[in-house]
């Protein structure tokens, strides 16, 4: 096995231990936000992560990024911590979460789109026809739970994808350089002079009374999908290719389905299982397809 193809692999490996955890991104968010304002929960997810990430970067006496650095780090933060939080918060507090993870399932021919744009990646026109066949398969699944139309709320999902796409390409070539701990934390730490006053308003405008469900689903989104996940994955996309690797998450719309019915009791129908299925051997072949980098 050549010394690229083990790079591959390894990417891929670790982008799907990340995928497994924004999997339940959705699920413990529907926990958050059925008793907490969505906004709240989107933006002080990022204050508790911006916290940690502060704390990490001291330790590990990280340098202060340059201006290059900078302008990616701050499209990145627009991107995952602020862009696709809030959006996804807002339509989870109307929509089901396994209707969300779905509509989520374009996530990674958006994300390729924004690596060929950005970064010159080149798939070949075999991972074109996967990827699109891979998310015809997702939106074709959400438009039969859809009853033949999008909810009003796939608006805030659509554009929760753009922001993740945009961010994930981004943070993924800064992590070639930076490495995938430093781009998450150095994104949420310069977020927070914005965030934490905002943060503590909405606390104080709509309150913070909530059970220990919703509160567990707020810590879950704080310490895994807006810190932890994110070294996998920015890590498995700096070394496996940005295109390649971010069709994982085709698979995280079913990985989400699983956990929505596992933690808030949503149906998981043999329809789930077929297309889950059929994602999962699209995802195998794309596996295979060539990309320049």
């Amino acid at each position: 096995m050549t010394t690229q193809k083990i790079l591959e692999t390894r990417g891929m490996w670790l982008g799907a231990v990340g995928v497994a955890i924004f999997s339940l991104t959705l699920p413990f968010t529907r926990m958050a936000v059925a008793e907490l304002n969505p906004v709240f929960v989107a933006l002080g997810r990022a204050v508790v992560a911006a916290t940690l990430s502060a704390m990490l970067l001291w330790q590990m006496r990280a340098h202060w990024p340059d201006r290059q650095q900078l302008r990616g780090l701050l499209i990145t933060a627009l991107g995952v911590v602020v862009g696709f939080p809030v959006f996804s918060s807002i339509a989870m507090r109307y929509v089901p979460a396994s209707h969300g993870a779905v509509v989520l399932g374009i996530l990674p021919l958006a994300t390729a789109l924004f690596a060929a744009m950005r970064f010159n990646e080149r798939p070949s026109p075999g991972f074109w026809i996967m990827a699109l066949a891979g998310s015809g398969l997702v939106v074709a699944f959400a438009l039969q739970q859809g009853g033949g139309s999008f909810h009003a709320a796939d608006f805030a999902l659509f554009a929760a994808v753009i922001a993740a796409a945009m961010g994930y390409a981004e943070g993924g070539r800064l992590s070639q350089t930076m490495g995938g701990q430093q781009v998450i934390c150095w994104a949420l730490v310069l977020s927070m002079p914005v965030l934490l006053p905002v943060t503590v308003w909405l606390g104080w405008r709509y309150g913070i009374q909530a059970s220990a469900q919703a509160w567990l689903g707020f810590a879950y989104v704080s310490l895994f999908s807006m810190f932890i996940g994110f070294f996998f994955w920015y890590k498995g996309l700096a070394i496996g290719g940005i295109a390649r690797v971010g069709q994982v998450q085709l698979i995280q719309p079913f990985l989400s389905l699983l956990g929505a019915a596992v933690l808030v009791g949503e149906n998981l129908t043999m329809s789930n299982v077929a297309f889950a299925l059929a994602v999962i051997v699209v995802v195998g072949i794309g596996r295979r397809m060539k990309i320049q980098r």
